[in-house]
């Protein structure tokens, strides 16, 4: 039995001719005889960056992982009445953390709400989101909207639940009392959001921004599109627009709409972040949800010449791809867009590169009502009734909302589209859990599953393959471009401190009622 090199001589010597003593001081504290503990195993686990076998065991009093073995211990080394599972041959993952989801609650919980969202996240091995300040109502721009946002979640999150804040005009004196808060990064469009309530910040915003937030524990990060200076596109709304004066083709084929936000968008709003970097060098800066493969140079040249910057793309950036959108098919609607599939290509070989400027792989989770996507009655989707408005707004990719609907998918999905090219676990643990906890501060307790961490786990079937129904889409409005797609990679258990919070072939949830925590001490 080899034990893990970072840790003391933890309990549980195999062999054992009786059980054990479970006293073993940890940084975390004591664990005692009494203590309630589970028992996690299998011949597959990622300890450490890799793929070996492994013993996991967790207070369920802390919620800690307090020993790892690498090898699988039988049952008899543990007390009698242990809760031990062996999930030989599934594969230990460290719970996923989702840096970029909107649960849109208080205000807009027809959309999506704590309790179906993070129900959604935990089938698929998420135990961690991370909540956006838009597009709930109130949004999170002020210390009065964070406290609002936090009363609506008690009692709600299956999950564990951090948040963002908001930049936007006016709010620079908001910034340090949100980050006292415990707020885990900060969001800023240098385009209009979509909603009233969360408008777009200039250059001057930005300035004000970086220097509040200069030499604090934060992230700033932006919605990188704007309106180059000569442009025969659409307005700069994120959400729904007036088609251009000139339209290359009908408003109900993609191909329309992808002309109208072309990559230069991107490229022109990173180059304006980029320079602004110099007013708070030390901050870290991170672009979400990149599209364009064109802006990847100017990232790349900014991390060589010492700018904070990271990335991130998105599970429907690296499986979905424009020519593939059906005429009127607005599911598929985002900004920035779903490209080409050589824009795609592009985005996979930058991820897979170890010093790339991709660092993390989220879901953007931006739901809305069904009606909202004005699908044509050729489009069938689960769990709702057609959209029945104007016939002309049918299938209208302006005149939707945009936003793809994918959170508790994206293990599946970024497994089946990465098999062809060679990903393994450790690369989805690097970009799903791993970068997203230090992303936003939590990598010293989330995204690993190592001694002292958070009990949180996902047991991964690698080969399982499923469709995706309705009994797969447990965010609240069952309206998604994955809908009828087959996936490779199931997520048989999903586990949050030590608790098993879901179970696919059992009791589902269960009848214990949600355990998840938020996430508002003051990052450090």
């Amino acid at each position: 039995m080899a034990l893990n090199p970072s840790t003391s001589r933890l309990p549980y010597p195999s062999p054992a001719p009786s059980p054990p003593s479970l006293s073993v001081e940890l940084n975390l504290g004591m664990t005692t005889p009494s203590s309630r503990i589970a028992v996690l195993a299998s011949s597959r686990a990622v300890l450490e960056g890799r793929l070996t076998a492994g013993t996991l065991v967790i207070s369920q009093d802390t919620g800690k992982i307090t020993s790892i073995f690498h090898s699988v211990l039988p049952a008899s080394d543990f007390p009698a009445g242990t809760e031990y599972i062996d999930h030989s041959p599934y594969i230990l993952l460290p719970g996923l953390v989702d840096a970029h989801v909107h649960l849109n609650e208080p205000g807009r919980t027809e959309w999506e709400g704590f309790w179906t969202g993070t129900r959604a996240a935990a089938f698929g091995g998420v135990t961690t989101v991370i909540d956006m300040p838009l597009n709930a109502i109130p949004p999170t721009t002020t210390v009065a909207g964070f406290k609002e946002k936090v009363e609506a979640a008690q009692g709600k999150c299956w999950v564990d639940v951090g948040f963002y804040g908001g930049i936007v005009p006016g709010n620079a004196g908001e910034l340090r009392p949100l980050v006292d808060q415990g707020v885990r990064g900060f969001k800023g469009f240098l385009v209009d959001s979509g909603v009233p309530e969360f408008p777009a910040v200039s250059s001057t915003d930005i300035a004000l921004a970086m220097a509040a937030l200069s030499d604090e524990p934060t992230t700033l990060m932006f919605h990188a599109e704007m309106i180059p200076p000569v442009t025969d596109s659409v307005g700069d709304h994120v959400q729904c627009s007036l088609p251009p004066l000139a339209p290359i083709g009908p408003l109900n084929e993609y191909a329309t709409f992808l002309a109208s936000r072309p990559t230069s968008f991107e490229t022109y709003a990173i180059a304006e972040i980029l320079s602004l970097a110099h007013i708070a060098p030390h901050l870290p800066l991170h672009i979400v949800h990149l599209s364009a493969v064109e802006a990847i140079p100017l990232l790349q040249e900014a991390m060589a010449n010492g700018v904070k910057i990271t990335a991130e793309t998105c599970f429907h950036y690296l499986s979905l791809a424009a020519e593939n959108v059906e005429h009127g098919d607005t599911r598929h609607k985002c900004c920035p867009p779903i490209r080409s599939k050589s824009n795609q290509q592009g985005l996979w070989e930058e991820l897979l590169r170890e010093d790339g400027c991709i660092k993390t792989v989220v879901s953007d989770h931006s739901p809305c009502t069904p009606n909202l996507k004005l699908l044509p009655s050729s489009i069938r989707y689960a769990g709702s009734t057609q959209f029945d408005g104007d016939e002309q707004r049918k299938g209208d990719f302006f005149a939707a909302w945009g936003g793809v609907s994918s959170v508790g998918l994206g293990l599946s999905i970024l497994w089946t589209e990465g098999q062809p090219r060679g990903i393994s676990v450790e690369d989805v643990v690097t970009w799903c859990c791993r970068n997203t906890a230090r992303q936003v501060g939590l990598e010293k307790e989330k995204g690993e599953l190592a001694v002292g961490y958070d009990g949180d786990v996902a047991v991964f079937d690698d080969e399982g393959i499923f469709e995706v129904g309705e009994e797969a889409m447990l965010f609240r409005n069952k309206c998604s471009p994955y809908q009828g797609r087959k996936l490779k990679g199931i997520v048989r258990e999903t586990w949050v401190r030590g608790w098993r919070i879901w179970e696919r072939n059992g009791d589902g949830f269960g009848k214990q009622g949600p355990r998840g925590q938020l996430l508002t001490r003051r990052r450090r």
